[in-house]
């Protein structure tokens, strides 16, 4: 059975922030922030990102962000280890255990990215695969890899060993206490447009290796965008899949991530979820070369916490923790908004067009009503609902009795008779709690 989940992920990874660079001090460093400031709003994932097993990651940035065949740890089996010059704990063959004891002591959650397929390292030195007669060479494709990666080889479909050699990696991940298991170049192969979900067969062996290893592991496919019509196959064997490629602090991209909600809407669901990708906050971009504050504005965050919430999406943080400010740290301790993130609430979207989006949010359990618009314009826009109207709420008892709203972000309480009517900022977003205040109030 694949790990089932009472809510989408919550966590931070070093990505946005620390690119190919990130050592155990700076994980460390973040992992503690989150448990004393973030833990209580719900976030517990601590992800490591690409290349930890690189001891020359990030050396030549100016040049390379990935350098060719560059000098990567491997065990005897063609398993990457963790750098040691980088994550010192790993020494002694100790690989991330002792990191990720560190991380659960602190009442957190341990996750790792990796690239899919066998090291080329592996396959060049004809390295045997655990428990088997086989070696890499034999497994590897050579004509499947990643275009903007040098570091592996896929794996081909049908070779003996194959599945073994995924059950290696995983059995190893399980024993080092891995939590979480980002798998790149996977969930879209674009290198391949005439096939573009061409390492399907890869993401069944994961599945299968995470089934077999006695520990529940979350398993994020990236990047995207995903396949809509392959979505019952993300659905049956992954827990979290990108529905875009890499995400920044662009409006543009923003914008776009409505059209992807839209499309993606109706396959969220318990231990499945469509990925908007991370949440580019704070301080972001070191280990590129040039550290920057988020190109969001206030408003634009607000609208990204806000979307990302209703539709359903993991979030993961992708700023230097240590360095958020109080209104950022505000921002993603809204535990009324977060929740929203929990399999029990339904979120969908009513309405779009060029200038604004309206989307419903529904807990049937609790009878809790959410609606959120949200303005696409550069100006301030007064923006209006007709509850009756909502599909989502046809048919639910009490829709008739509400005659108010709490508006979530602001603490602001609006009265009104079956249209709800307010000013939405230039590229904001109005998250309301229907509600059913006395109709005198004012």
């Amino acid at each position: 059975m694949k790990f089932q989940m009472d809510k989408a992920p919550m966590g931070w990874n070093s990505y946005d922030y620390y690119d190919t660079t990130v050592n155990e001090a700076q994980v460390k460093a973040n992992a503690d922030y989150m448990a004393a400031h973030l833990k209580d709003a719900g976030w517990e994932y601590i992800v490591v990102d690409i290349e930890w097993y690189a001891r020359d990651s990030g050396t030549m940035r100016d040049k390379y962000q990935y350098i060719p065949f560059g000098d990567e740890a491997i065990d005897e089996y063609g398993r990457l280890l963790p750098a040691e010059n980088k994550f010192p704990s790993a020494a002694g063959g100790k690989g991330f255990a002792p990191l990720a004891e560190y991380i659960h002591h602190l009442g957190l959650k341990f996750g790792i990215h990796i690239m899919r397929g066998i090291p080329r390292i592996a396959a060049h030195r004809h390295l045997p695969v655990l428990g088997t007669k086989v070696t890499a060479n034999e497994i590897a494709d050579p004509s499947s890899i990643c275009g903007w990666n040098p570091d592996m080889y896929g794996v081909r479909k049908d070779a003996a060993g194959a599945q073994e050699y995924y059950d290696s990696i995983i059995s190893l991940y399980a024993q080092w206490g891995v939590d979480y298991i980002k798998c790149d170049d996977i969930c879209n192969t674009n290198l391949y447009p005439h096939n573009p979900y061409s390492a399907a067969h890869e993401v069944e062996m994961l599945h299968r290796a995470i089934e077999k290893c006695g520990r529940s592991i979350v398993l994020s496919l990236s990047p995207g965008p995903a396949l809509i019509d392959k979505a019952w196959h993300y659905e049956k064997y992954a827990n979290m899949w990108r529905i875009t490629d890499d995400f920044w602090d662009r409006w543009a991209l923003l914008r776009n991530m409505f059209d992807r909600c839209e499309l993606w809407q109706n396959h969220v669901a318990p231990g499945c979820y469509p990925d908007c990708d991370m949440l580019p906050v704070g301080s972001l971009g070191k280990g590129f070369g040039r550290e920057w504050e988020t190109n969001f504005t206030k408003e634009e965050q607000r609208t990204m916490i806000t979307l990302w919430c209703v539709f359903g999406s993991p979030l993961m943080v992708g700023a230097e923790l240590t360095k958020l400010d109080t209104w950022t740290l505000d921002l993603l301790t809204r535990k009324e908004i977060l929740k929203l993130v929990s399999n029990e609430y339904v979120g969908r979207q009513f309405e779009k067009n060029e200038a604004y989006a309206v989307w419903s949010c529904l807990n049937d359990t609790t009878g809790e009503k959410y609606l959120a618009m949200f303005n696409f314009q550069e100006t301030d826009q007064i923006l209006s609902c007709c509850l009756s109207e909502v599909e989502q709420f046809a048919g639910q008892a009490g829709i008739e009795a509400v005659h108010g709203a709490a508006e979530l972000w602001s603490g602001e309480k609006l009265v009104f008779e079956g249209v709800l009517v307010d000013t939405v900022p230039a590229h904001g977003a109005r998250l309301y709690l229907l509600d059913s205040y006395p109709q005198q109030e004012s």
